[in-house]
């Protein structure tokens, strides 16, 4: 399953569909199969125009940013539980160092929680989500963050060897029941908390949604964007891929919703 929706995302991101459409289309043009070619060529440049010149992808990944608010800070916190993909790992394993990726509001909250509640407990989720799994992942590079900025080690539960949500999920639950924890906060990016949510709902692990790392501002409308066709590829790529999760946990029955809130 791992390998397979690796596989299916590599061909299925926006950019790789419009390679792989004007490659049919070259393909069909030379053993002169013209409606074809024609074909592939018009949805080749539909995905390329939609993703590159439109507010679309920006769209979709607000849709699932405000789909669960951050609430106020609690009067008080026992743990916390944040999802990993806010380190480079490859990076990071080469070089030994700290270095972080767009995901890595994920743990700046984190260590700003941990410092106003100097009592609470945290777990990280996450190992080497490459098809490698050859490097190290999100709770290892949290062993040498966290004790840079004063939060103990000994506050740390790591849960190392996940690859996927689902895994993040499966994993956590035993670790909270051998720690001892329970209702925590869940912390991770903001287009990634419905899937993250459905998925622990389907478990029975009882968190409340804490989001980060937002890409949009909240007001975005569909419209012709020809300023920065980098941010609109990046954020339509990055908003089809939850959606594909959505989609395929869904059926798979591995969450509670299909579009959970």
């Amino acid at each position: 399953m791992f390998v397979f929706s690796k596989l299916v995302w590599i061909f299925g991101q926006p950019l790789s569909l419009a390679f792989l459409l004007i490659l049919v289309a070259l393909i069909a043009g030379l053993i002169r199969f013209r409606i074809i070619s024609l074909l592939a060529t018009a949805c080749a440049t539909l995905v390329l125009f939609l993703t590159l010149y439109t507010t679309v992808g920006n769209y979709l990944l607000q849709g699932l940013e405000d789909r669960f608010a951050k609430p106020q800070d609690p009067a008080e916190l026992t743990c916390m539980i944040v999802l990993g993909g806010g380190f480079e790992n490859e990076v990071n394993t080469s070089r030994h160092g700290i270095e972080m990726n767009a995901g890595g509001d994920r743990f700046i909250e984190t260590l700003r929680l941990a410092q106003k509640y100097p009592q609470s407990r945290i777990l990280v989720s996450g190992g080497d989500g490459s098809m490698s799994g050859v490097y190290e992942g999100d709770a290892v590079m949290a062993e040498r963050f966290f004790p840079m900025f004063g939060v103990a080690k000994e506050r740390l539960v790591q849960e190392a060897t996940s690859r996927t949500t689902f895994e993040n999920a499966v994993n956590t639950k035993d670790l909270l029941a051998s720690q001892g924890l329970s209702n925590c906060l869940l912390i991770t990016s903001g287009y990634h908390m419905p899937r993250s949510v459905g998925i622990f709902r389907k478990l029975g692990i009882d968190v409340t949604p804490w989001p980060t790392d937002y890409r949009t501002d909240g007001h975005e409308r569909l419209a012709l964007d020809f300023t920065q066709p980098n941010r609109n590829a990046q954020n339509m790529t990055t908003a089809i891929r939850e959606w594909f999760g959505l989609v395929g946990y869904y059926f798979a029955g591995r969450t509670s919703e299909l579009y959970p809130r």
